[in-house]
């Protein structure tokens, strides 16, 4: 088995009242994932939020671990419910 790392930065946007997923990116390192949400954090990118995810992927078996949430930042869906409990 050859399990591997992915480290992933999902953005948020806000269509139509809708909070809509942006293209997901991935990322080399952790890092490189923190400096992503610090940028969005200081609102030099256009999102309404993100979320910062790391899971273990065996992709010859097409496994994928639970993800792991890193930060957040801003709107993500679930989120409004969790406020509103």
């Amino acid at each position: 088995m050859s399990e591997t790392q992915h480290i992933v930065f999902q953005p948020y946007l806000w269509k139509n009242h809708t909070l809509q997923p942006g293209t997901a990116i991935a990322c080399r390192t952790v890092e490189d994932g923190q400096r992503r949400m610090d940028k969005a954090r200081a609102g030099l990118l256009s999102l309404d939020g993100a979320v910062l995810v790391r899971m273990a992927v065996d992709e010859e078996l097409g496994d994928y671990g639970e993800p792991e949430c890193l930060a957040t930042m801003g709107d993500i869906p679930g989120m409004e419910d969790d406020m509103a409990a």
